[in-house]
């Protein structure tokens, strides 16, 4: 999951994000795992006067920081992408993108109030280079927002179709003390949610589009299926 190259094609065009996204909705609590990062944002914001300066690394299509902007439209908020066709989609939404690497980001130290790593650090080569900078750009007295899957997440569909389990660098089961290794105070939120496949196609696509070396083949029947997602925001400071 963080070869370079694998992420590479992966992240060449939105097709095979668009496909995964599509399946995900609020698990049993109802909870988005998107509204709990609003929260942390909005409560990390400085109280001083001014724009304050955010920073979404990997920000994919843009889908999550352009809900931000319509929210805090008083933000100066970047987001960049390791893609060139995701920042050109963020740019195609109205925001201010750049392709960056997180283990070289383009910014002097101290430079944002707020960052943000939304489902992506489990493909840094190097996660604690990755981290450092983050750390690095990060003002005194700022934050950084991370969401991740945990090792279980819809792991009964990928078990049920011929793999297995993910296991990542960066998950809701070591994720913490990654972060702690950077930042003096870590908090979590977990929630889970859902990913709802109407029929088997629907999931065979949601299985190959990430372009593993595996024969997927999901169960014949009983579809429509639900299966459980575990995600975790984390907040460090």
């Amino acid at each position: 999951m963080n070869d370079p190259e694998h992420v590479r094609a992966q992240y060449a065009t939105e097709d095979r994000l668009r496909t995964r996204e599509s399946v995900w909705r609020a698990g049993p609590s109802g909870v988005d795992p998107a509204d709990l990062v609003l929260d942390a944002v909005r409560a990390a914001l400085p109280t001083r006067g001014g724009m304050p300066d955010v920073l979404e690394i990997g920000a994919g299509t843009g889908a999550f920081a352009e809900r931000l902007a319509a929210e805090h439209p008083g933000l100066a908020l970047l987001t960049t992408d390791q893609s060139h066709r995701m920042v050109e989609l963020q740019r195609e939404r109205g925001l201010t993108a750049q392709v960056q690497d997180v283990e070289h980001l383009l910014a002097p130290d101290a430079a944002y109030d707020v960052v943000l790593a939304l489902w992506m650090l489990y493909h840094i080569p190097d996660l604690d280079r990755g981290l450092a900078e983050v750390r690095r750009v990060l003002r005194p007295g700022g934050t950084f927002i991370a969401v991740t899957n945990g090792d279980e997440h819809v792991a009964d569909l990928r078990r049920a179709a011929g793999g297995k389990a993910v296991r990542t660098r960066f998950s809701r089961e070591n994720g913490e003390a990654a972060l702690r290794r950077h930042f003096a105070t870590v908090t979590r939120a977990d929630v889970e949610t859902s990913a709802v496949f109407p029929d088997r196609d629907t999931a065979l696509a949601y299985l190959d589009s990430s372009g593993e070396d595996v024969s997927w083949d999901p169960p014949q029947d009983g579809w429509p299926r639900e299966y459980a997602g575990h995600v975790t925001v984390f907040t460090a400071a």
